[in-house]
């Protein structure tokens, strides 16, 4: 068997206990397609085939891909050697929408989020494990200290529901810290009126670049504070303790 690779951040799961419980939230149906991030082993693979879903993962390591075509030789998997980083996801779009899931690697989990929402509109929801301060921040609300860039562009864009927690004996080998799966499903319609999400993407990535300023330095650059102020945003508050909707209005403001 192929062992960790700390370069790719592995950590194989093996505790079936979690695995069926990950599966159940998934809820695989007969026919359907599943992208799986980074199989490692195979032991959600396996699981969510006997579902009798169709899965197409997502694996960086070459040295898994022989392993698994082997294992699934004669199942409906098929395995892509590539960078879940860098994968054009809407390529496996069908007629539904994208269902992904996986145990994503903790050293890339942030951007590799950020790229899974870029296909926002192909995704019909997302299943993940993450460590579990990045699954807190991605629920975080306003005025914590965890709300940040991920915990706005998450919640604009998907409902997220943290599903249960993981300890590191789940796996091998045993991370240091602890996990959490999440699921995100994005919105039928936004929660908040926004004119354009690139623009909003774009100030909100502005409003957090230095988090401990006011709103009227971190965005001097876009408008000044009398603008903010007449939005009825103080500008001396920081991106930390704003709502999704007074971020919504900043941006709509800054679109033609």
């Amino acid at each position: 068997m192929v062992k960790a690779r700390k370069r790719f951040g592995q950590n194989f799961l093996h505790d079936p206990r979690i695995i069926h419980n990950i599966v159940t939230h998934i809820g695989p149906r007969k026919g359907e397609t599943i992208i799986e991030i980074g199989p490692g082993h195979g032991a959600l693979t396996g699981p969510l085939l006997d579902y009798g879903a169709q899965v197409e993962a997502i694996e960086l390591d070459r040295d898994l891909i022989e392993p698994l075509k082997a294992r699934f030789a004669d199942r409906p998997f098929k395995i892509h050697n590539a960078d879940a980083l860098t994968f054009d996801y809407h390529s496996l779009r069908g007629d539904a929408p994208l269902r992904i899931v996986g145990n994503l690697p903790y050293n890339i989990s942030t951007p590799l989020l950020f790229h899974l929402f870029s296909y926002s509109h192909d995704l019909g929801d997302l299943h993940v494990m993450l460590q579990k301060e990045v699954a807190h921040r991605i629920a975080a609300e306003p005025g914590s200290g965890r709300y940040g860039r991920l915990s706005v562009m998450a919640q604009v864009l998907c409902q997220v529901d943290l599903l249960f927690e993981v300890g590191p004996e789940s796996f091998k080998p045993a991370p240091k810290v602890e996990s959490a799966v999440v699921r995100m499903t994005p919105h039928q319609s936004p929660p908040v009126d926004i004119t354009s999400i690139d623009q909003f993407s774009k100030l909100v990535a502005q409003a957090f670049s230095q988090r401990r300023k006011t709103l009227r330095n971190s965005l001097k650059t876009v408008m000044d504070g009398d603008t903010i102020a007449s939005l009825d945003i103080d500008p001396v508050r920081r991106a930390e303790t704003l709502s999704l909707e007074e971020f919504a209005r900043l941006a709509n403001h800054l679109t033609p």
